[in-house]
């Protein structure tokens, strides 16, 4: 089986092929949601896991007056929430940013598979302690970094993350977020976003052409955004372990 899941797991854990197949089993059939329309919505009932297999989501919170904050982005290989099912409701939104190729897994079928497979349920485990991680790394920024630095950190993590799964060529990934995208993970105004972006190419950091985004110069990057990928908790060589 070869998908940006199982490639993500495969830095976690070793698996062997039983786990594959059993995974390609949970999988199960795919659906297609158009961009701009929710996935899941704040208050529904959570009875499975959704794996991102194709495309960015967001997850997010809006307030009463129509002001968004995007708390996570959603990537290929990503599982929005393990063990979500356990809970009552939902207590946020995911929409799909571009069109999104989703998987459903039933929570009673999830359990089993955890159950089926120790490598498995360490792997998810280690998916859910990672994706509060980032949280963290998030919230670090929007608290302490300043808009420059905030952007450049998003744009090291997202280099990281897309590598990962096979989704970045050299220092050049997918970069599908409109600048108002940008601003609500971000957490400042769609003008202030231009402008910041505006900086990064001026200094000749990145460039964003065609819905692409190249890294001229990672080290210097790194260093403006104080980028430190060891909150991802990456193991390269996992599949030799």
């Amino acid at each position: 089986m070869d998908n940006p899941l199982a490639r993500k797991l495969e830095h976690f854990v070793r698996l062997s092929d039983a786990d594959h197949l059993w995974l390609a089993a949970a999988l199960g059939p795919t659906r297609t949601v158009a961009a701009r329309t929710d996935i899941v919505e704040e208050g529904d009932d959570p009875t499975a896991v959704f794996v991102i297999l194709d495309g960015w989501a967001g997850r997010y919170r809006q307030l009463a007056d129509g002001r968004r904050q995007i708390v996570a982005l959603l990537l290929p290989g990503d599982c929005c929430d393990p063990h979500v099912f356990l809970l009552d409701r939902r207590d946020h939104a995911i929409t799909a940013l571009t069109t999104v190729t989703l998987a459903r897994i039933p929570g009673p079928a999830f359990l089993d598979l955890e159950a089926r497979s120790p490598p498995l349920q360490e792997a998810f485990r280690r998916e859910t302690l990672i994706t509060a991680a980032v949280q963290r790394e998030g919230s670090v920024s929007l608290g302490r970094r300043s808009a420059i630095e905030r952007m450049a950190h998003l744009f090291c993590e997202l280099h990281v993350r897309l590598a990962t799964v096979g989704l970045a060529a050299g220092n050049t990934y997918p970069m599908p977020l409109t600048q108002v995208d940008l601003a609500d993970v971000l957490g400042q105004t769609a003008v202030h976003t231009n402008r910041v972006l505006h900086d990064l190419r001026a200094e000749n950091l990145i460039t964003l052409e065609r819905r692409r985004l190249t890294i001229h110069d990672p080290a210097r990057l790194r260093e403006l955004a104080l980028f430190d990928p060891a909150y991802l908790h990456l193991t390269e060589h996992a599949v030799d372990r």
